[in-house]
């Protein structure tokens, strides 16, 4: 527990600076650029993040994998994840751009989406690299490809969107320039110069994309749950909406980022893990830490939403308090889901949250279609909740089941839960 809790602490620093890197971007977007651009914003992104856990096709999963379970070796995992990113890089700008010039209102705009397609390629080489930082849990590596994007991204959003105001092409050019950085910067750092070849590893691809594909169509079903709504509010409403939704759930985002922060080291500890029982014992122990938490913040965005809000993005963005106010129950209980899947994800068993976030995703989709012609933001808000908290409970069943402990003993709280806490307490004095 002494090692995990030092790559807590290690992971902890990186989420804290992509919280706040992230939110002062978002303060600046919101501010400058107000609901109806930044409703455009959130379209015209929300279809390469989705592309990305298909295009991904699971390979950081299952390099992960592979590679923490020395069932390959490193050198023909590398060249196998070149050949693998040349093809899906083409496929993937090829895909999206036709689902954002011909299914988004904002594809109108031939340049905004040429822009919002160019990040792709070096998102995926750099996701793609990220895995063998896992499998060798490297954690400390792997925070510094989180959070030097997210720099990078402020940087030039606050150069081209605030200070030579650029409006939405501003903001699509800064979005450009993490990625691109990262993957120059990895090319050299994981020496992947040397692992560019025509000699095809077909057996470990096949391998690779095997389990892979599991990886990225269970990614794909749980993206689509949370990026779901803003594709239906731009079908279905006007800019204005989406862009009061896209900001009040993104401040649920940053909540999110304390399961997070614990799911990278149970990925890549679970990738390794030689007693998979006695580890997932400790996932739960972890998990019940993350409730309270998570239950903590929940509280006080609900008591302060409104200040918060306001406060960060603007009178303008009012009506974000109740989107944020409705979507805090589902994101707690989301909990469940989010510390759980990152267990039997690195024990290669991504099947299981299919189980859970197929019947999620059906509700979500119904009740998207039934609310927000009346509701708007708030109909996409109330059927994320109950998507959300489905999901979650769902899960913790099939959890319980795959891993042979009772539920009782999930969420059973003792004592000895907290000793971390305060074995981190204690090396923050230090």
């Amino acid at each position: 527990m002494k090692s995990f809790v030092s790559d807590l602490f290690s992971v902890g620093i990186s989420k804290v600076l992509m919280i706040l890197f992230g939110l002062t971007t978002s303060i600046i977007v919101a501010r400058t650029l107000g609901p109806e651009k930044n409703g455009i914003i959130a379209a015209l992104m929300v279809y390469p993040s989705l592309f990305m856990s298909i295009g991904s096709l699971g390979i950081r999963q299952s390099t992960a994998y592979y590679l923490g379970k020395k069932i390959f070796n490193e050198r023909d995992i590398k060249t196998a994840i070149t050949q693998i990113w040349f093809m899906t890089a083409f496929l993937s700008v090829v895909v999206c751009f036709l689902l954002m010039r011909y299914l988004s209102k904002s594809g109108d705009n031939l340049d905004f989406v040429l822009l919002a397609l160019i990040p792709i390629p070096f998102s995926l080489f750099a996701t793609y690299n990220t895995g063998i930082f896992l499998g060798k849990n490297q954690i400390s590596s792997f925070n510094k490809i989180n959070w030097i994007p997210t720099l990078i991204l402020l940087l030039l959003t606050g150069l081209l969107v605030w200070w030579l105001s650029y409006g939405i092409a501003g903001y699509l050019i800064a979005m450009i320039g993490g990625p691109l950085f990262i993957s120059v910067a990895l090319l050299y750092r994981n020496k992947f110069a040397s692992a560019f070849s025509l000699r095809f590893r077909w057996g470990i691809i096949k391998k690779m994309l095997g389990l892979g594909l599991i990886y990225a169509f269970s990614l794909l079903v749980i993206n689509l749950n949370y990026k779901l709504d803003v594709i239906l509010l731009d079908y279905l409403s006007v800019p204005l909406e989406t862009g009061i939704y896209s900001k009040g759930s993104a401040i649920t985002q940053y909540l999110w980022q304390i399961p997070m922060l614990l799911s990278t080291i149970v990925f890549a500890r679970s990738a390794v893990s030689k007693d998979d029982k006695a580890f997932s014992y400790k996932i739960t122990q972890l998990l019940r830490l993350s409730l309270v938490a998570i239950g903590i913040g929940s509280l006080v965005l609900f008591c302060f939403s409104e200040f918060i809000i306001i406060g960060m993005f603007g009178e303008s963005f009012e009506g974000s308090v109740s989107v944020l106010n409705i979507l805090l129950p589902g994101v707690l209980l989301l909990t469940f889901f989010k510390v759980m899947n990152m267990d039997l994800a690195g024990k290669g068993k991504p099947w299981v949250a299919l189980k859970a976030m197929v019947p999620a995703l059906i509700v979500n989709i119904i009740l998207n279609f039934v609310l927000i012609p009346d509701y708007g933001a708030d109909g996409a808000s109330i059927a994320s909740t109950i998507s959300y908290s489905l999901a979650a409970i769902l899960f913790l069943f099939f959890y319980s089941k795959e891993v042979g402990i009772p539920v009782k003993s999930i969420l059973y709280y003792k004592k000895s839960d907290f000793i971390p806490v305060f074995k981190l307490i204690k090396k923050l004095r230090v």
